[in-house]
């Protein structure tokens, strides 16, 4: 079905004439264990403030029945059911269909490999319930929902109050929800299946967790460490904010075949490719723990207080990104979870926003579609550092008073930045409308580099800087490492574009700018520092100042002003020197990335092969040590890295598989082997793990087989798909490859079906990293302009950072 995207217009419109009293939502499961429908009535209760007006209902559904007030209403056109000659009150009645639970959007049937079971999803930001059932789906149209569902009698049904009466239909059960508080019709849920559950009790909240059965010793592996990160994330919000979350009752939902994870108001759904069918690294942890609090952020950002319109999407998206690292390193165990931000996720905004995909934080959103295309590292990421620089920049202890205050007030409503805005600025006792202005209204990254003479230090900004607050840190030789004598906070006016720094030795070895990472910002280092900075990074004495420094590095390779033997070299040396859970396998990953996707090609066997010899080295410390074979995995240069690693791997399934995909890409023989761990996986998906081995071939049938499966057929799933893709384009196999860039270039045109999350995940991952010059690049962003929104965006920014690495491969510093 074609369907019309919601414009701001439009939904400012009907926000003015309508007012939703409730949703009652009757939804029919039973049909999905052997076909793929779900049937749904939908009766929604309004109230219209000019009677006789018309607006419209969103539907994009298969309609069967449609009345308002009792009488029949025309038929669907483009996913909306006119509604003329309202009354002053209302009752909407639709009856409607979803045949397409397999590839459509809003609800998602999956069927395990492992026992044949079948589990359904919902979710629906930013407008996905329209395919589901009849609804306002805007954001500022919030009511209360109370959901009936019937289900296969052996089926449990989660949805966000919890607590369902539960009564016999036949062979099906009938879950009836009690009402939830006001939200946006995105915030609601729908998750069945014949689930494993888990509950606890913890500080007065009744926890839940759930997953598929064949994943059911997983879940309980995890259990204790969810339960903890959870019951620490809601004492902490409740306290930073002032409102204890209001429900008892706290379901998080592993689900099959589901990307991401999804805030919805007390029942959170997250992909069960979070639950990591081996012990899981103290990285893959972390993430959890930290996406765990990122969504539960959004309980207060997004549920409790909703944006008016997608325009301030970063009232949701860089609140909770910066909110789940703040709790995280005050409530949790993770306390350096701010390093591995600055060594992960910070990096690609910095990527993002030095290039075309760029945008201010807070934009103009004209519709919908448009929207879909903003979740990205601008809102997520950016927005998050910029949250961390705005309570730098008025004082933690205000911070949270205006958070206090702006969830007082608006609690159960909808908000735009400048509410905000007002509340903190009230709260911190300074106007915050030039902060504003300078941080969200304007893309781009500010640059800051030193000047040392005899008079001392001048901080100087490439360009007019924003207000902020940033920290310098002098570093000096002690023995065989860099001791810290000073660091200086310096407040940088708004277009102040030279600052005297006071405080700092002017001879010392090594002036570090951005030191603490308190600003998003990017540094160079002044003359006399660069090749200090270069060869000493992993000398400094911190996680955070070690972090800094490798971001300096990373930021001079994607800019040309660094070789990647350079980048290479330095990130390697800091492996060796990381003792922060949160740092090391980021930085192996940036190690890798630099020898593999960044490198000339006669100079990418060598830096590979000192990734390697690194993991080796990092091996010998047994808590480094799966970590650094999982390295070595993807470095192995020769059939004794390989042999070394089977050895070491021992029954190590995961460890094994990853080796043979290295074995796969280096042309060893690897059918056999394949055929023996699948045998011996217990993981029900460890189908996809044969297929990326197969997808590393230099092999032209097997190429044709995997993109088939990937790109064309989206048999694998979503969480999954990047894994496959990384496989599949492999540096020194361009003969086999180049068909596949002109291939993708087919698919950009339907890359949006599905939804956001797979739109978002196809565009970015199968783009082609090698087999392709400058000039398909250019062919790229011409065909992506026929695409849709999320499409385009998403392809501007991965053209982008593909370009650079085209150019460092030239071997130009």
């Amino acid at each position: 079905m074609q369907t019309r995207s919601l414009t701001r217009i439009e939904a400012e419109r009907r926000a003015a004439l309508l007012a939703v009293e409730r949703y009652d939502i009757e939804i029919d499961l039973t049909a999905l264990p052997d076909g793929p429908e779900v049937r749904c009535v939908s009766t929604v209760t309004f109230t219209c403030r000019e009677p006789g007006a018309a607006t419209f209902v969103d539907c994009a559904a298969r309609v069967l029945t449609a009345t308002l007030n009792g009488a029949p209403l025309p038929p669907a056109a483009d996913g909306r059911i006119p509604l003329p000659a309202l009354a002053g009150h209302n009752v909407l009645r639709v009856e409607s269909v979803q045949d397409d639970t397999t590839t459509g959007e809003g609800v998602h049937k999956a069927v395990d490999p492992a026992d044949g079971e079948v589990y359904v999803w919902t979710s629906f930001e930013p407008d996905e319930a329209r395919f589901v059932w009849a609804c306002f789906d805007q954001p500022d149209l919030r009511a209360p929902h109370a959901f009936t569902v019937t289900a296969p009698a052996a089926w449990t049904v989660t949805s966000n109050s919890g607590n369902a009466r539960i009564e016999d239909a036949g062979a099906a059960r009938r879950w009836t929800f009690p009402d939830t508080p006001s939200l946006a019709v995105y915030n609601t849920v729908v998750n069945a299946g014949p689930f494993h559950e888990i509950r606890r009790e913890a500080d007065g909240y009744d926890l839940g967790l759930y997953a598929r059965r064949s994943l059911a010793a997983v879940l309980e592996r995890d259990a204790d460490e969810i339960f903890t990160v959870t019951r620490q994330g809601l004492a902490f919000y409740g306290d930073v904010f002032a409102m204890p979350f209001p429900q008892r009752r706290y379901d998080q939902v592993f689900m099959p075949e589901f990307g991401g994870a999804m805030e919805n108001y007390g029942c959170v759904t997250w992909s069960d490719a979070f639950l990591r069918r081996t012990e899981p690294t103290p990285a893959e942890r972390e993430l959890l723990a930290l996406v765990l609090l990122h969504e539960m952020a959004h309980m207060w950002f997004g549920n409790i207080v909703t944006m008016r319109w997608w325009d301030d999407l970063w009232l949701n998206e860089a609140f909770a990104e910066f909110a789940c690292h703040w709790a995280a390193e005050r409530a949790t165990r993770y306390t350096d979870a701010w390093a591995g931000h600055l060594a992960g996720e910070k990096l690609r905004a910095y990527l993002c926003d030095q290039g075309p995909a760029s945008h201010p934080i807070h934009q103009p959103i004209h519709d919908v579609a448009q929207a879909a295309s903003i979740f990205d590292s601008i809102t997520y990421p950016k927005g998050a550092s910029v949250l961390q620089q705005l309570m730098t920049y008025v004082g933690e202890e205000r911070f949270r008073a205006g958070m206090s205050a702006y969830f007082a007030r608006h609690a159960w409503g909808n908000t735009t930045l400048q509410d905000l805005i007002d509340a903190l600025s009230e709260a911190g006792g300074r106007d915050l409308d030039t902060w504003r202005t300078a941080w969200l209204a304007a893309a781009g990254t500010d640059r800051f580099s030193l000047e040392r003479d005899g008079a001392g230090v001048t901080l100087v900004a490439t360009a007019p800087p924003r207000p902020q607050v940033l920290a310098v840190g002098a570093y000096e030789r002690d023995g065989g490492a860099l001791k810290r004598t000073a660091l200086v906070r310096v407040e940088v006016g708004a277009g102040q574009t030279r600052t005297a720094v006071t405080g700092l030795p002017p001879t010392a070895d090594l002036l570090l700018v951005n030191d603490d990472d308190l600003t998003f910002a990017t540094a160079r280092p002044d003359a006399a520092s660069r090749d200090t900075l270069f060869r000493t990074a992993a000398e400094l004495p911190t996680a955070i100042s070690r972090g800094v420094a490798a971001a300096t590095v990373w930021d001079m390779l994607t800019n040309g002003e660094a070789t990647a033997a350079e980048a290479g070299q330095t990130l390697t040396a800091l492996l060796a020197a990381e003792t922060s859970d949160a740092v090391i396998e980021p930085c192996l990953a940036l190690a890798a990335d630099t020898a593999e996707l960044w490198a000339p090609d006669g100079e990418r066997a060598g830096l590979t092969a000192g990734v390697a010899a690194a993991c080796r080295r990092l091996a010998a410390d047994p808590g480094r040590r799966r970590v650094a074979l999982r390295g070595l995995a993807r470095t192995a240069t020769d059939a004794a890295d390989l042999a070394w690693l089977r050895e070491q791997a021992g029954d190590d399934v995961d460890l094994r598989w990853r080796a043979l995909v290295r074995e796969a890409e280096l042309g060893g023989e690897v059918a056999a082997e394949t055929a023996r761990l699948l045998d011996r996986d217990p993981d029900p998906d460890a189908w996809v793990r044969a297929l990326t081995v197969r997808a590393a071939l230099p092999d032209d049938a097997a190429k044709a087989e995997v993109w088939q499966q990937v790109a064309v057929d989206r048999r694998v799933p979503v969480s999954s798909v990047g894994q496959v893709a990384a496989a599949f384009w492999r540096p020194g196999q361009d003969a086999v490859l180049a068909p596949y860039a002109e291939r993708y270039l087919d698919l950009l045109p339907k890359l949006h079906e599905g939804g956001m999350i797979p739109a978002m995940v196809y565009t970015n991952r199968l783009f082609p990293p090698y087999a392709i010059d400058p000039a398909y690049i250019e062919r790229a962003r011409e065909a992506s302009h026929e695409a849709a929104p999320v499409v385009r965006r998403a392809l501007l920014e991965r053209s982008d950072t593909v370009r650079r690495m085209l150019t460092a491969r030239g071997g130009r510093p």
